[in-house]
């Protein structure tokens, strides 16, 4: 029973100086408990809903304010818990768009890209999605400030590829275009241009056109150059039979309609 007040000192402690994330090695380590009594006592802290755990042997403390969600927002300990799963990551999708600005399409979970398959974490409220990219290392992000330090998240310009490349993040392919055209004032044409060859060129089509569509003709330009000569045609949505036409620049068939919010 002894156990519980050295721990909450210990949380206190760690939160004091703004960490918000432990490892079972850590709690062992710091407070001098055996493995047995250092469970015990984590077990009646996730009780108490102190504490939460989204992966086994680490940790993520909960204010006060935010337990009646189950959690503190994703973006206070993604960066520790990429880390602690050794895996590495970038925030996109929705939840990068958003980040950046284009806010009209609220995400429902918090999109991260990582190099493999990786199951969806649900803390109560707080949900993480994790979609799977081989080359997230070569992709361009930029780092942003959160409440506990940093984390990783897409460029404008790699979110619109993500976005393109995996529609059903956004939900459907309209929301992904009124992503884009909040998005496009963000894009710088020649970022986009140097990430094109890590995309299959299918998706490299598919972003000029609907860039283009949405009023952002010359930052799609740049993609024009990055595309060979010969175009296969290539349906704006995989999958979707239609007898419509390729358009002329970008040979992408029209093969749904689109209706973003204005």
């Amino acid at each position: 029973m002894k156990q519980i007040p050295v721990m909450s000192q210990w949380l206190d402690q760690l939160q004091t100086k703004g960490r918000y994330t432990f490892t079972v090695t850590q709690t062992e380590s710091a407070t001098g408990r055996s493995p047995i009594a250092v469970q015990a006592a984590l077990r009646r802290l996730k009780k108490q809903k102190r504490i939460v755990s989204p992966r086994r042997g680490f940790f993520v403390l909960v204010p006060p304010e935010y337990r009646t969600v189950g959690s503190p927002p994703a973006s206070w300990f993604i960066h520790d818990l990429m880390l602690f799963l050794e895996q590495p990551y970038y925030v996109s999708f929705l939840s990068a768009a958003s980040i950046h600005g284009a806010a009209h399409q609220q995400p429902m979970v918090f999109q991260v890209v990582t190099n493999k398959p990786t199951r969806e974490m649900h803390l109560d409220k707080v949900t993480i999605h994790f979609s799977m990219n081989s080359r997230v290392k070569q992709f361009p992000v930029v780092l942003k400030q959160t409440e506990t330090g940093t984390m990783r998240v897409a460029t404008p310009e790699t979110t619109a590829f993500d976005l393109v490349r995996n529609p059903s993040e956004a939900g459907h392919l309209s929301n992904v275009v009124t992503v884009l055209n909040e998005l496009a004032e963000l894009i710088n044409k020649n970022a986009l241009a140097e990430i094109a060859p890590l995309v299959r060129i299918p998706d490299v089509q598919r972003l000029g056109y609907l860039l283009e569509v949405t009023g952002h003709a010359e930052t799609a330009s740049s993609l024009l150059l990055c595309l060979p000569k010969k175009l296969r045609p290539v349906p704006l949505l995989p999958g979707k039979a239609t007898n419509a036409l390729p358009d002329s620049r970008w040979r992408v068939v029209p093969n749904v309609k689109l209706e973003p919010d204005s």
